[in-house]
């Protein structure tokens, strides 16, 4: 779990619950990754999560890590990170999947909601919150889309990545966290 800002709490106490109390552990340096069987990128404010993954060599680290089929689950500012391009801001993404994302696509803090989504795979809707969310705009033809809402990517998987432009840690379904233990348990 990428610990510098963000959703880190809420995050742990979700994973734990699916993978066992202690089984998380908070990255905080480049040398933490190499331990981790499964990688969080939280939602947060991706230039600042950008900057500090870049100057503490953990940007690199993640991505070695996911070119040797790490798990990893990027939520929100996560997604903006693992994105190709972005379309506004200074972000420098990690380019881990091949999407196109854009920043804040749903409006401002003000403009946060909840909304049910079909996601491919899960035998009924996921109720979504959605905080000043992204949007994937472009998907690479290896990319699956798992979630649209008002014709918009919301949910993606690519490889190890599983990106959701919404916090699924800040409700109380589990299934995206599931979906990630299996990712982890299939390596």
């Amino acid at each position: 779990m990428v610990a510098f800002q963000g959703d880190v709490s809420e995050h742990v106490s979700a994973a734990e619950q699916i993978f066992g109390k202690g089984a998380v552990s908070e990255i905080r340096s480049a040398e933490d990754v190499s331990t981790c069987q499964g990688l969080i990128l939280p939602g947060g404010e991706s230039t600042t999560i950008g900057r500090l993954l870049a100057q503490r060599g953990v940007a690199a680290a993640i991505v070695e890590a996911v070119g040797r089929g790490v798990p990893l689950l990027a939520t929100c500012a996560g997604l903006v990170l693992v994105s190709r391009g972005v379309d506004q801001g200074d972000v420098v993404p990690l380019g881990l999947m091949d999407i196109t994302v854009n920043r804040n696509a749903f409006g401002s803090q003000r403009e946060s909601f909840e909304a049910c989504l079909e996601v491919k795979g899960f035998d009924r809707p996921y109720r979504a919150v959605f905080i000043r969310a992204p949007v994937i705009d472009r998907c690479g033809p290896c990319v699956e889309v798992l979630a649209m809402f008002e014709g918009r990517t919301v949910a993606a998987r690519e490889g190890p990545v599983l990106a959701l432009a919404f916090h699924p840690e800040l409700t109380e379904d589990l299934r995206f966290h599931r979906l990630f233990r299996e990712m982890v348990e299939a390596i």
